[in-house]
């Protein structure tokens, strides 16, 4: 027989560990989930709980994925090689331009040598021999009335002593005119 005082002592602290555990369960969520064991002295020890790991199988995910890339791969290629055709297409047209420029460079200079060839072709050695025989003051008169190109040409073919005489006798602004224009096709760079 079970003595009465005895489970009475013994009915509060069983009462006060179940609510403990049940404390405890409310508590910590992942407590309740583990079952309580109790061990016996003598008993093999516990053993670690096992955990699970979720291991996903291999889905058509990998094999969706090569196939977009193996889909799109040849538009990609194609894609690459239209912008790539764009840019050389640039590329020619620039070049183009350039060529273009420098074969107007080109014209122009070759326009320009030709007016200075011109211009030099107008002043004949007679009409140079003439001028060259003139009094100063007479020449500078006479030259002042002709073309200015043309007398330049005519100045620039002269001896440099005769002419600077004879632009000495000049008017000041026909003399800066004809000095500027002589400098000018003298330059062997291009004149603008």
């Amino acid at each position: 027989m079970t003595d009465p005082l005895r489970s009475a002592c013994h009915r509060p602290a069983s009462l006060l560990a179940l609510a403990f555990a049940a404390t405890l369960a409310l508590a910590t969520p992942s407590l309740a989930a583990e079952t309580v064991r109790q061990v016996l002295p003598g008993a093999p020890a516990a053993t670690a709980p096992n955990t699970l790991v979720r291991v996903m199988p291999p889905t058509g995910d990998e094999s969706e994925v090569e196939r977009f890339c193996s889909n799109i791969a040849d538009a990609a290629r194609d894609r690459r090689y239209a912008l790539q055709a764009a840019e050389l297409k640039q590329l020619q047209a620039d070049v183009d331009a350039r060529i273009k420029a420098l074969d107007e460079k080109k014209t122009e200079y070759e326009t320009w040598l030709k007016r200075r060839e011109v211009f030099l072709a107008r002043a004949q050695d007679g009409v140079v021999k003439i001028y060259a025989g003139m009094k100063p003051d007479a020449a500078a008169e006479r030259l002042a009335i002709v073309n200015s190109d043309l007398a330049a040409a005519i100045l620039m073919k002269l001896d440099p002593r005769k002419a600077s005489v004879i632009l000495n006798e000049m008017d000041g602004k026909a003399a800066a005119m004809l000095t500027g224009i002589m400098a000018s096709a003298a330059r062997r760079v291009d004149p603008s």
